[in-house]
């Protein structure tokens, strides 16, 4: 897996995919930023733009793509606005040499503002929606949001990195090991629900009269339900406070909440640390991440990674963020 990339997707091969949906491009493809994926807009006959998503092969099984379609036409068919795969010819998944594709609509917004509480208001709003939806009932093929897949194999993979100056691999490691062993003693989660798994402001798209449009649920899993919660917060421990509030009260609006799950917050933020870090050595083979992601390498982005794993372990060691009754 980590030594696959994407050298054999050439213009030619995608244009012919598209077009073995009976869909005919009208235009040039427009490269999208995603590194797990290959995504590109286009143009058809008509004049609709569409997004051409390309999966990374070996990543997900077709069965655990299919859940993610099937998840996101669920939720569509319960007015929650987000991009759902096409239905073409009776199916949204398609292959094609080797490649497994789909197609979306194209659709447009800009990204909210993370301090402003309206929106965040409403964000609560649509996160409880996709909860009472996603609540029905468990995925049967993709995986939950656990220790092992976010600490334990993204730490096995820095072990064995190049990109880990040797000098600084002393003194990583002692701080990372604290981190984890600390996320994995309070990663604790005793009720597990369909996420979109990944919902950061990046994944949404604003529109100040309909207000959000979720996107790439390419990540979503099992997991608790705070996990679609926490990326909104942003600034200081009192602005998080306010914010989380924000978004709870609006949440429970169609979904109950457990305020328990807010003690899973900061053990989640050290699993996205751990993992990201895994997530970028695994795919360093693939020629777009060291372009997209040069600092990688460099020895100032490990003795910045120290420094934030320390203060995570700080934060790790305080009582967990607790709303007023």
């Amino acid at each position: 897996m980590s030594e696959f990339h994407f050298t054999s997707l050439t213009p030619d091969l995608i244009l012919d995919a598209i077009e073995s949906t009976g869909i005919r491009v009208d235009s040039g493809l427009l490269a999208l930023n995603s590194y797990e994926n290959r995504v590109y807009q286009f143009k058809d006959e008509s004049g609709r733009r569409l997004v051409a998503k390309f999966y990374r092969p070996e990543r997900w099984s077709r069965e655990q793509i299919q859940e993610e379609h099937d998840f996101a036409l669920e939720l569509v068919d319960n007015e929650v606005p987000i991009a759902a795969p096409l239905v073409i010819n009776q199916a949204t998944l398609h292959p094609y040499e080797g490649f497994w594709f789909t197609l979306f609509p194209s659709v447009g917004g800009r990204q909210f503002e993370v301090d402003n509480l309206d929106q965040l208001e409403w964000m609560g709003r649509f996160i409880g929606r996709i909860h009472a939806v996603a609540k029905a009932r468990p995925f049967e093929h993709r995986p939950a949001i656990d220790t092992n897949g976010f600490l334990s194999q993204p730490r096995a993979e820095l072990e064995h990195s190049t990109l880990l100056p040797d000098t600084l691999k002393t003194a990583f490691f002692t701080i990372a090991d604290q981190v984890i062993e600390q996320a994995q003693r309070l990663y604790t989660p005793t009720v597990l629900q369909r996420l979109h798994g990944d919902c950061h402001p990046g994944n949404i798209l604003w529109h100040d009269e309909l207000g959000p449009t979720f996107v790439d649920l390419d990540d979503c899993r099992m997991g608790p339900a705070v996990q679609d919660l926490w990326m909104m917060l942003s600034g200081d421990h009192q602005q998080q406070l306010l914010q989380m509030d924000t978004l709870v009260c609006a949440y429970e609006e169609f979904a109950d909440f457990d305020h328990r799950q807010l003690a899973l917050m900061e053990p989640l933020r050290a699993m996205r640390m751990i993992h990201y870090m895994g997530w970028l050595s695994r795919r360093w083979q693939d020629p777009a991440f060291p372009q997209a992601f040069p600092w990688f390498a460099e020895e100032r982005y490990w003795e910045n990674q120290i420094l934030a794993l320390k203060e995570q372990l700080a934060t790790l060691q305080e009582p967990p963020l607790k709303l007023m009754p």
